[in-house]
């Protein structure tokens, strides 16, 4: 079968049966936040001040910041997307190298920096203390199998958010160019139309759904520390 129609039938599957789980939208604003920090970390590689991120319920977000020059607008507004599509990846190949925990503890951490540092009103506090809360305890959590499920259900989700997202955009830039997000931004500084932008993310987000689906579908690997604790039980 040809990948990219194997990637798209995985991805509206996943889409499908993720959506059957009970507060599922729960965690799609781990994609927003991914996303929201794609955009601050870059506002602040380029010398940028990041004032305040926001997270909203309908898992919409928006970064306020000051840049160092107009020109950075450019990079700053193509991190989001990528970001956010790199980041679904890098949870895919943790899992691959049986490293659920060590992503269990970015996606903490990132979320605790997050909170600490730019999210300080609304409804963002209260979902960052709830997610960092219960990812904190997945962490920890026994039999090893609720843990492994919790990781993969984040790790789904955010593959799925990081795919639909760009195609939503694509969507929004045929119907009203001035609606399309960071696409929208990017016509502004450079001319191009939004839409070939939004199809820029959406080929990004699609390859990046290709890697990590291999990675889940190829033999899990057995991490060091799991390799150290089974050989301990042996001898």
């Amino acid at each position: 079968m040809n990948k990219w129609l194997k990637t798209a039938l995985y991805l509206v599957a996943s889409v499908f049966l993720t959506r059957l789980i009970p507060f599922s939208s729960f965690f799609r604003n781990l994609d927003t936040m991914v996303h929201e920090f794609s955009h601050a970390l870059v506002t602040l590689l380029l010398s940028g001040r990041v004032l305040s991120i926001e997270l909203h319920s309908d898992h919409s977000g928006v970064t306020y910041s000051r840049l160092a020059s107009e020109w950075s607008s450019l990079p700053v507004s193509l991190a989001g997307y990528v970001g956010a599509s790199l980041f679904a990846l890098l949870l895919f190949y943790l899992y691959h190298r049986g490293l659920q925990r060590l992503g269990l503890w970015l996606v903490t951490a990132l979320a605790a920096i997050t909170l600490i540092l730019y999210v300080h009103t609304g409804f963002g506090v209260v979902w960052l203390i709830g997610f960092i809360a219960l990812s904190a305890l997945m962490i920890w959590v026994r039999p090893e199998w609720i843990r492994n499920f919790y990781y993969l259900l984040i790790a789904f989700l955010s593959l799925e958010e990081s795919a639909m997202g760009p195609i939503s955009l694509v969507l929004y830039a045929l119907n009203d160019s001035s609606r399309a997000g960071d696409a929208s931004s990017l016509q502004q500084l450079t001319g191009i139309p939004a839409l070939l932008w939004a199809l820029l993310f959406v080929a990004i987000a699609l390859g990046c759904v290709t890697r990590a689906l291999h990675y889940f579908s190829k033999p899990q690997k057995q991490s060091t520390l799991s390799r150290n604790r089974t050989a301990s039980r042996i001898v």
